[in-house]
């Protein structure tokens, strides 16, 4: 089972491996949701969505159906 941008828990790392372009906004991508990237849970928001979120130091709030479409290996620290 591949784990996904949606599965992060509050405050834990992880770098993106994988992102389906096709289903993810360009903005988000501009904005550096990019494979390779450092990745970390902030807040989320009350019932679980939006997820804001902390990537190689941008801040940027997206919803949980866009954030299963990003696949993730999480960093143990």
């Amino acid at each position: 089972m591949d784990t996904t941008l949606a599965d992060l828990k509050r405050g834990e790392n992880a770098i993106i491996i994988d992102v389906s372009s096709e289903l993810i906004p360009l903005k988000l991508l501009e904005m550096g949701c990019l494979p390779g990237n450092n990745v970390e849970l902030v807040q989320v928001a009350p019932f679980a969505d939006p997820m804001y979120l902390n990537i190689n130091g941008s801040h940027l709030a997206i919803r949980k159906e866009t954030a299963i479409h990003i696949l993730i290996e999480k960093v143990n620290e």
